[in-house]
């Protein structure tokens, strides 16, 4: 392993099972500057925090909490979500300061099932939201709060493009593995 390998195996993430799949984390060099260590790996979406910490951390640091510490920073921001009632702090807590997060259109949303953060899968579109129907129904009940129902909700969701203006965030409970989504658009 060379100097700039990490301490290992990239680190797991219960919240985000595959960040390099999401493009949250991309291997490129960073001089980490929470360890200050020459990594191959970076986060690369830019955390809440008072400083500009877009591609200036490494894997490491985010998934032991020590980037959260030092620099006061969240990964994911739950101000307005409405949380499960029996929801675990620990859980808030490791998805805010220990979870790579997501960058969306508009504010982002952590989705909840079973009393439980779900896993984070990635953008889809309408090609691989369809594989999900759980996902599916999820999303038109998401759009319904827009206002849109009927022949145009199932148009706006079937026009969801991974790389377009339009898309949805898919997650699976961790408990039950049913698939959540979420629509947002530019």
């Amino acid at each position: 392993m060379s100097a700039v390998d990490g301490p290992g195996p990239l680190p797991s993430f219960a919240y985000h099972p595959d960040p390099v799949a999401t493009g949250a984390i991309e291997r490129r060099p960073v001089s980490c500057r929470c360890c200050g260590q020459d990594r191959e790996w970076v986060y690369a979406v830019a955390p809440y925090a008072v400083d500009d910490l877009r591609d200036a951390l490494c894997p490491w640091c985010v998934a032991d909490g020590s980037a959260a510490a030092r620099f006061d920073a969240s990964f994911t921001d739950l101000g307005d979500t409405d949380l499960p009632a029996d929801l675990p702090d620990h859980v808030v807590d490791e998805i805010v300061h220990r979870t790579p997060g997501f960058s969306a259109w508009q504010q982002e949303r952590w989705l909840f099932h079973c009393d439980d953060g779900c896993a984070f899968l990635g953008a889809v579109g309408w090609d691989d939201l369809a594989r999900h129907p759980d996902a599916v129904a999820a999303v038109l009940l998401d759009v319904a709060s827009w206002g849109l129902v009927g022949e145009d909700a199932e148009a706006f969701v079937g026009s969801l493009d991974v790389d377009g203006a339009s898309t949805a965030y898919l997650f699976r409970c961790r408990h039950c593995g049913a698939h959540l989504a979420y629509a947002d658009a530019d």
